[in-house]
């Protein structure tokens, strides 16, 4: 069986904030988020890993870059635009208030009804669109996996929640029935015959943080 290591990026100034970033917006990680990574990187200790892929956006890559400093282990790194978050269109930048009151149908279709998320007025990116260019991103990972490898994924709360719940088979309408990921949590996939199976064997795993969660941790 492979794992599969899935990792959210620490939290950001916009994360704080209450702020979409998206594919193109950014902001840089808190101070907290730092020690926070290293508090992930001693729950993952004991495990071997020689590869790590992660979204090229910023607070992604930076704590892509943390995490492997931290586990002390010889891990290539590799960035993937497959892994990036959604293209948000408009609504990057925008506080989810802002959001709510100027596009109302797109807020929460994206929120609570996926299925029913049209995107095309603030020209952003599908969840089925997102969830092919993820999965595509990840079974070529696999094409090269060992059968009893573990792999390192960094990416994004709102992609990996609609990604890992669409490649497991969840439909469309139910994509948050599991609930949203947390900054620097661990979700674990394990696949066997190079994709053709996931199991989900964790999710939104935080408990090494030791910290109580608060609304802005989520998406």
């Amino acid at each position: 069986m492979t794992k599969l290591y899935f990792i959210r990026h620490g939290k950001t100034e916009w994360n704080l904030e209450s702020r979409y970033q998206g594919m193109h917006g950014d902001s840089p990680l808190l101070p907290q988020s730092y020690a926070e990574i290293k508090l992930l990187a001693k729950s993952l200790k004991g495990i071997p890993f020689s590869r790590l892929y992660a979204s090229p956006i910023k607070r992604a890559r930076i704590t892509a870059f943390e995490l492997v400093a931290d586990l002390k282990q010889p891990i290539r790194v590799s960035l993937m635009n497959e892994l990036a978050e959604f293209n948000l269109g408009k609504m990057e930048g925008m506080l989810f208030s802002e959001v709510e009151q100027q596009y109302p149908v797109e807020f929460d279709a994206f929120r609570n009804h996926p299925d029913q998320y049209d995107p095309t007025a603030i020209g952003a990116e599908s969840f089925p669109a997102l969830i092919q260019r993820f999965n595509h991103g990840i079974h070529e990972i696999l094409q090269t996996a060992a059968d009893d490898e573990n792999i390192l994924l960094v990416s994004h709360g709102a992609a990996l929640n609609a990604a890992l719940n669409g490649i497991v088979g969840v439909p469309l309408a139910h994509l948050r029935d599991r609930g949203g990921l947390s900054n620097t949590s661990t979700t674990v996939l394990e696949t066997k015959n190079h994709g053709q199976d996931f199991k989900i064997i964790s999710w939104n795993q935080t408990d090494y943080l030791h910290k109580e969660k608060d609304l802005t941790d989520t998406i």
